[in-house]
């Protein structure tokens, strides 16, 4: 081989080497840029020496790992920055609900004190408008962060879209570049594992190599993202359960739409939107809806058991919504309405549930808590006259009207939006029922350990004044008789029909619910023969402060799911968000740790070093020089023995 050929090749090889090592430098700040290095060997055919292979820098280990770290700090990225808001506002010591809970519950305790004060009882109307206001408020805030992560959660399906179909279009565009070349082209697959990395921040997705050639991408079970040079889309939908949350469905190759459980999204933005929801803003709005459902009830019982200033029995004080119930968008059923009422505030949960009808005639029932995903099934009595079917379960009762089909399922929200509904509805001073009304307490000479709970009274109860005496207590005092009842009383036992002739006595379990004349109170305790109860109609007296003073006791009483009073709830709810955040902030930190060692070591092998580049540029600018010394030199000899003639 001539030295012009040897010389040749040499520049040639300097000249890659040059442009590569140019191209190094000149993108050291290209966003998924790997680094290059010209694999240089001899030729073996005839000398001289060539260009092996123009080499890209990348580690496919490294990236899946940075790849799947990115993707986890983006999802609690993305919690952190939402549940960081919440925390913010419910432990606000100016805005939250405890400072004005304390000071609702201290109008009542001034109102105790003055029962007959027009100031005093201003005052309990004033710090409940506020009280009220503020659950309302909480309740609309939590709603606006609902429905921008229903906005977010369309903005990052549209991106995963777009990004899944740059990534399927790359595949088809490196495959053709590789059939004409041979060699795929290293720009081309830096912008697709750009892309790849673009995605495992937004979603989780799984990468396989087919090939050595095309990407395909998986999410959740196995669904393909992109598939060589076909890519499928993510599609965000209204829930078809609830039409105010938005979900994510998967269309397939047959053009089928699939919704996707929100539990197959834990990784990248779109994971971390849809945990939160699903974790803590779901459970904080039911709890704050908890808790109002809990003042509200709780205090209207009181409220109806004391008189107001002018002698009439004290009314509801304040209003609250009802459990929400809403069909999914696939029953079949026709003309089939599902109500849901309390029947005990103390027994209602903070988990939404899912109800579905199955078996002969629909008429058993599966009921899934939503929170703990535990499922157990009722059967639903015959119909009733108004061709109503109704059963109770956790402090609700269910009712449903006409024949829904098996299948047909339903979502039952108890508490989700009652912060929002709750108002104070007393406006007249004279209205506030401060005295009491009617009584009903063991006598004090009692030997045994007779207690009464939960009084309550209905709208226009009245109680004439007796005396109830304890007979026939047997071994264990489980049961006993109570005797004393007049002629013509409406009395009942746990809510069932009227007594028939209680005035020969009733016999009851430790534990019934007795309701007399409108009035129910539920007996506990360990009763004697010969213990005595007195029931009695309290006179008008407009010094009276007995009822001013239960309602005020409310403060300390476990209402919020028989558990925890109002405050302890509120204080729950604020430790458990407090650490929520401040474990996802711990995780966050973490992750982020974890990701730029990754990169750290990604960059130690695809990244640009400007140091080394330079002196690349100086080696083989001197070896292009070199090569082009020995074309001379060839040059220079042809001359010589051209000179001899």
């Amino acid at each position: 081989m001539s030295l012009f050929s040897i010389g040749l090749s040499g520049l040639n090889t300097a000249q890659t080497a040059l442009q590569t090592a140019s191209s190094n430098v000149t993108n050291v700040f290209t966003p998924g840029y790997n680094r290059q290095l010209t694999l240089i060997g001899e030729n073996t055919f005839g000398g001289g020496v060539q260009v092996n292979d123009v080499q890209r820098q990348f580690n496919k280990y490294v990236a899946t790992q940075l790849n799947a770290a990115t993707g986890n700090s983006a999802a609690l990225n993305a919690y952190s920055n939402q549940v960081s808001q919440i925390d913010n506002l419910l432990a606000d010591r100016d805005a939250g609900l405890a400072p004005l809970m304390q000071k609702f519950f201290s109008s009542l305790e001034d109102l105790a004190g003055a029962p007959s004060d027009p100031a005093a009882r201003q005052g309990v109307i004033g710090t409940a408008d506020t009280l009220t206001a503020q659950f309302r408020s909480f309740d609309s805030y939590l709603d606006d962060m609902q429905s921008g992560i229903n906005g977010n959660i369309r903005d990052e399906v549209t991106q995963i879209n777009n990004t899944a179909k740059q990534v399927a279009s790359l595949n088809r565009e490196i495959a053709l570049a590789k059939a004409k070349t041979g060699e795929a082209p290293n720009s081309l697959l830096n912008q697709r594992d750009r892309f790849v990395a673009e995605l495992s921040q937004r979603i989780g997705v799984d990468l396989v190599n087919q090939d050595g050639d095309s990407y395909n991408l998986t999410i959740g079970n196995g669904q393909p993202l992109v598939a060589g040079r076909q890519s499928f889309s993510l599609e965000a939908v209204t829930s078809p359960l609830d039409p105010s949350r938005t979900v994510v469905a998967y269309r397939d190759a047959g053009g089928n739409l699939m919704q996707l459980d929100e539990s197959t999204f834990d990784k990248g933005t779109l994971g971390g939107l849809m945990t939160f929801r699903r974790e803590t803003l779901d459970k904080t709005q039911n709890q704050i809806g908890q808790m109002a459902l809990a003042l509200a009830t709780e205090f209207n019982t009181q409220h109806k058991l004391g008189q107001d200033l002018d002698g009439d029995q004290g009314e509801d004080f304040f209003s609250i919504g009802s459990p929400r119930v809403l069909p999914h968008d696939g029953n079949t059923g026709s003309g089939v309405t599902v109500e849901v009422a309390f029947v005990d505030s103390r027994q209602v949960s903070t988990s939404d549930y899912d109800v579905r009808f199955e078996g002969a005639g629909s008429a058993d029932i599966v009921i899934t808590r939503r929170a703990s995903d535990e499922s157990f099934t009722l059967t639903l009595p015959a119909k009733d006259g108004n061709g109503d079917r109704t059963i109770a379960f956790e402090g609700l009762e269910f009712t449903v009207n006409g024949d829904p089909d098996e299948g047909d399922r339903f979502q039952i929200q108890p508490t989700r939006d009652l912060a929002g509904s709750l108002e104070n509805m007393i406006r007249d001073t004279s209205r506030i029922a401060a005295a009491s009304l009617v009584q009903v307490e063991p006598d004090n000479g009692n030997t045994g350990s007779l207690v009464v709970e939960r009084l309550s009274a209905k709208q226009g109860a009245t109680l004439s004044n007796m005396t109830l005496e304890v007979s026939n207590v047997t071994a264990g005092a489980n049961t006993y008789a109570l005797n004393g009842f007049s002629s013509g009383m409406a009395v009942s036992i746990n809510g069932g029909a009227p007594v028939a002739n209680p005035e020969s006595g009733i016999n009851l379990t430790v534990g019934d619910r007795l309701a007399v004349d409108g009035v129910s109170f539920t007996l506990t305790g360990k009763p004697e023969d010969g213990d005595t109860l007195n029931l009695s109609e309290i006179a008008q007296a407009s010094g009276d402060n007995r009822n001013a003073l239960m309602l005020q006791s409310m403060q300390s009483l476990d209402v919020v799911g028989g558990k925890a009073s109002i405050s302890e709830a509120y204080a729950s709810i604020v430790s458990d968000v407090g650490n929520r955040t401040n474990v996802v902030k711990a995780n966050l930190s973490a992750q982020q740790g974890l990701a730029e060692q990754l990169t750290a070591v990604q960059q130690s092998e695809s990244g640009v070093n400007l140091d080394e580049e330079a002196a690349n540029l100086i080696r083989f600018q001197k070896y292009y020089q070199a090569n082009a010394k020995v074309i001379e030199t060839g040059g220079n000899m042809l001359d010589a023995i051209l000179n001899l003639r």
